[in-house]
């Protein structure tokens, strides 16, 4: 869950009843001042990352399992620093496959496979 002005938290789904018709519904964050209105409630697991945008256009990328388990009736925490009069635009879940990551250094690129340009000077650089 993440509130407008970048609070966010996590919870477990079996600490939400089913509620039968006519119900009031089931409260799953503290609403107040400091907090703002929910925002997303997404269905995430260990191996999510959340990509938070505002609406000044600043992103985060942050890591699910950083986050700990609370309780359904709590603010949570903040996620974000955001700025005056900033509130959350939108706010996506990233799947994360740890055997898929490959951090490509350039300096293991082989030489005919880099992108070099050159300056007004005649001097390369990589792209």
């Amino acid at each position: 869950m993440v509130s407008e002005k970048g609070y966010g938290k996590r919870s477990d789904v079996e600490a939400y009843r089913i509620t039968n018709r006519g119900g009031k519904g089931v409260k799953t964050i503290n609403i107040t001042e400091k907090t703002g209105s929910l925002i997303a409630l997404k269905d995430v697991t260990d191996n999510h990352d959340l990509m938070i945008i505002t609406q000044f256009g600043n992103i985060l990328r942050s890591p699910v399992k950083t986050l700990r388990v609370m309780g359904r009736a709590t603010q949570g925490v903040r996620l974000i620093n955001l700025k005056e009069n900033d509130i959350i635009a939108s706010v996506a879940c990233v799947l994360v496959n740890e055997d898929d990551e490959e951090n490509i250094d350039s300096e293991n690129v082989p030489d005919d496979e880099k992108n070099t340009s050159k300056d007004e000077n005649g001097k390369e650089f990589e792209d």
